[in-house]
């Protein structure tokens, strides 16, 4: 096929799983749906079987075909826009169980019409994706050049957005659109406006997510729990939905100021000492919260258990709760104002009328649903005469025994539910066969635990006289039960509301619970390029270490957009990095954060080439993985980027990853300084800075970490500081590592014999060029990274 168009939005950089299971194209049905455009468009949506809430959607317009797959709370789409021939795409995104980031899509479209929806399984998409004509790589590209270049530009490792790309290919193809794949540039991804962009590789580096094992060996199969990250010390969270939905914040931060202002405002209320009392009664609350969907449906399949009665009663009781304290709050703050106004007084009549009726002392002993007395007059009937039932039986068994064979000691009446009222007498020694049980004016029906149980002339009587007691007030009780169902169901909406606000509260509370007890601060946040830390600190390394040492950033539009920080290993650099990059994501989420200021302008994306996830199954080298990492951030990152890095070029020969660096950060300092990303890097090769191979710029600080030489040993001060760091004590540092005395001087031997004989030779043919074809064999393994990693030659210098 040839379906050109230009590949653009931001994904994560890694090969294809292999492994996963294929499933045969197929076209399903069609299904109508009303969905919104600006243009006249064709749409289908079909939910499929294949696991629980599983929703494709396919749009096509006359400009743009837009393809969605969600499933298991995760949404993937891509676009394709025939104005200017580039395909859009959006790496697997968290969404609740309302699905509002799908909403969002549909409310951008306008009339609807239906169209056959494709669907691919996922390897299937992925065969698509990599056969596709792309005009832009080398005709005799091979299959494994092929993917080390899309997987430094598109998420192989995004199953549902693989697998719209797989309806979308199949659909130009089908429909014949007849447009060509160009080559590709930085594009917006869909829905940029609010969603921030950041990658797995981001949240492992960050270490945001840390799963563990449970410690537990009853659950090392079953479970894990969360470790030392950012969410594990904020997740504070009462209720297992505000859990849920604080995971969900981090996984999808956002950069709707609004959305952020209204969380900004709950945390702030809470942080406030003298609120304490406020938030502790909310928060004992909380804890009654349900699971409502659950509960809900199990009203409406007549499943409901004693257990759920009670856990609707609890959560019912608590909303209620909840609502009259938040009610005594300002309501100037919108989610105060929206729980006195969403939890209406539907939530009280639900609690009075639980209460009322459900008898949850009956209920737990008997293991069933049961009324009160006074709602039913006839059940309340039922069980009076069964109450009685006791004393009147063993009259009657006494007027039996009179009846019975002079040999039989004792008799008694018993009542059995769904079979009648028996007369019960003992088995007598000369009872041994069946015939032997037989006795006249009797009928016998069964031999249990040594008695015998016969059917009478009176009991046939009682069966007439009082029926099934226990069975009819059984399904008398059903029956108010499922009156009691019907009337919860029509005013679920309010349970619903308070499943979100309640959720919303949660998590704000957690999040102002975190700050209080953590010293945190409230940022400042806008639309501008600025971001500012004053006395920053890690928000996971201050709680392991007795004492830490706070250190500023600051990122303006004319200076301070590109930060070099150089030192010694161990010196702090990298947590320095990763400080700046969890400051800048706690405030993206609605969070305070561990500084004394903060002023944050919002970002659109957070990438980190900080960490090579090396795997067999992958396929690639470690350097081939840095190389995309950083392919990724050249490529995608804009003036609102925040873009860490960490030793790059490192995992190769020295010149040449020296010259990557240089090259990619004098592509970035070429840029508009409007369109800079905010730019840290940390970095060993010191002669990038001492022999002046970046531009000049006033966009380009030089900072170093401080240490102090006490004799032989070297201490860190961990103080940032402009300059640059002279040496980086290596000997200092293998020293203080432990390895041998010897071992270090003879390095350092070796160190000295190959600065006398090599370096002075360097020097001399040191010339900055740009990288021709014609480069020497030394730099001609360079050749080859520009073409995949979507670096032009023109980029890319070397030394």
């Amino acid at each position: 096929m040839a379906v050109p168009g230009d590949v653009r939005g931001r994904g994560l950089s890694g090969l294809p799983n292999m492994n996963g299971e294929e499933e045969e194209e197929e076209e399903s049905h069609e299904v109508r749906a009303t969905v919104k455009t600006h243009t006249h468009v064709m749409c289908a949506i079909q939910t499929t079987n294949n696991g629980p809430r599983q929703i494709k959607i396919m749009c096509v317009c006359v400009q743009v075909l837009l393809s969605v797959f969600a499933q298991h709370g995760q949404l993937g789409l891509c676009f394709y826009d025939s104005r200017d021939f580039t395909l859009h795409y959006m790496p697997d995104t968290s969404d609740n169980h309302e699905l509002q980031l799908l909403a969002r899509v549909k409310f951008s479209v306008t009339d609807s019409l239906s169209l056959p929806l494709f669907t691919t399984g996922l390897e299937v998409s992925k065969q698509r994706l990599l056969s596709a004509h792309f005009p832009f790589l080398p005709p005799a590209v091979s299959e494994r050049e092929r993917i080390s270049y899309l997987s430094s530009c598109i998420s192989f490792s995004s199953p549902l957005m693989l697998r719209s790309v797989g309806a979308l290919l199949k659909c130009l193809d089908k429909r014949r659109v007849g447009v060509e794949l160009e080559d590709s540039s930085v594009g917006v991804p869909i829905l940029q406006k609010d969603v921030v962009y950041v990658d797995q590789d981001t949240y492992s580096v960050l270490q945001i997510f840390k799963s563990e094992l449970h410690p537990s060996v009853y659950k090392l199969q079953s479970g894990e729990k969360e470790g030392l990250s950012l969410y594990g010390i904020l997740n504070h969270c009462r209720c297992k939905f505000g859990s849920k939905l604080l995971r969900q914040w981090f996984l999808r931060p956002t950069r709707d100021l609004a959305v952020l202002n209204r969380r900004q405002e709950v945390v702030r209320f809470f942080s406030c000492p003298r609120n304490s009392d406020s938030l502790n009664t909310l928060q004992s609350s909380l804890r009654n919260i349900r699971n409502i969907p659950t509960l809900l449906r199990s009203m409406s399949l007549s499943h409901t258990k004693v257990s759920d009665w009670q856990g609707l009663y609890k959560t019912v009781y608590s909303a209620v709760c909840i609502r009259d304290t938040v009610r005594s709050l300002p309501q100037s703050i919108q989610l105060f104002q929206e729980i006195s106004e969403g939890f209406s007084d539907d939530l009280y009549y639900i609690a009075s009328l639980i209460s009322r009726v459900v008898d949850f002392e009956g209920s737990l002993a008997e293991n069933r649903f049961t009324v009160k007395p006074n709602v039913d007059p006839a059940i309340d009937e039922k069980k009076r005469r069964m109450m009685g039932l006791s004393d009147f039986l063993t009259d009657v068994a006494r007027r039996e025994l009179e009846h019975l064979d002079t040999r039989i000691p004792s008799c008694c009446v018993i009542y059995i539910p769904l079979i009648g009222f028996l007369l019960s007498v003992p088995r007598l020694t000369s009872m041994v066969e069946k015939e032997d049980f037989e006795i006249e004016g009797l009928d016998f029906m069964f031999l249990s635990e040594e008695r015998l149980h016969y059917r009478s002339q009176r009991t046939k009587e009682l069966d007439d006289l009082l029926g099934d007691l226990h069975c009819d007030t059984k399904d008398m009780e059903t029956a108010v039960m499922t009156q009691l169902q019907t009337t919860v169901l029509g005013r679920s909406a309010c349970l619903y509301k308070v499943l979100d606000l309640s959720a919303e509260l949660d998590c704000l509370m957690a999040l102002s619970h975190a700050s209080q007890e953590y010293g945190y601060t409230t940022p400042t946040l806008a639309n501008h390029h600025r971001i500012t830390l004053r006395q920053a600190r890690h928000p996971l390394l201050e709680l392991c270490s007795p004492m830490f040492v706070s250190n500023s950033f600051l990122s303006s539009e004319t200076r301070g957009r590109v930060k070099i920080i150089t030192g010694p290993n161990s010196s702090g650099k990298s947590i320095y990095l990763k400080q700046v990059g969890l400051i800048v994501f706690m405030a993206l989420i609605g969070s305070d954060v561990p500084a004394k200021e903060a002023e944050i302008g919002l970002v659109d994306g957070i990438f980190t080439r900080m960490q090579s996830r090396e795997s067999v199954s992958v396929g690639l080298s470690t350097f081939m993985i840095d190389l995309n990492q950083m392919a990724h951030a050249l490529n995608h990152s804009s003036g609102h980027s925040l873009v860490l890095i960490d030793e790059f070029g490192k995992g190769t020969n020295t010149v040449d990853g020296l010259s990557l660096l240089a090259a990619s950060i004098s592509h970035w300092l070429k840029r508009v300084p409007a369109e800079v990303p905010h730019i840290l890097l940390a970095t060993n090769f010191h002669s990038l800075l001492q022999l002046g191979l970046l531009p000049s710029s006033g966009l380009l600080v030089l900072s170093t970490l401080e240490t102090a030489v006490d004799g032989d040993e070297l201490v860190f001060l961990y103080q940032l500081k402009e300059g640059i760091c002279r040496s980086s004590y290596a000997a200092n540092i293998a020293t203080l590592a432990g390895l041998p005395p010897s071992l270090v001087q003879r390095g350092f031997t070796k160190h000295f014999v190959y600065f006398t004989r090599f370096v002075p030779c360097q020097l001399r043919d040191l010339n900055l060029q740009p990288l021709v074809t014609t480069a020497p064999p030394l730099y001609s393994s360079l050749l080859l990274v520009p073409t995949f990693l979507q670096l032009s030659p023109s980029q890319l210098y070397i030394l």
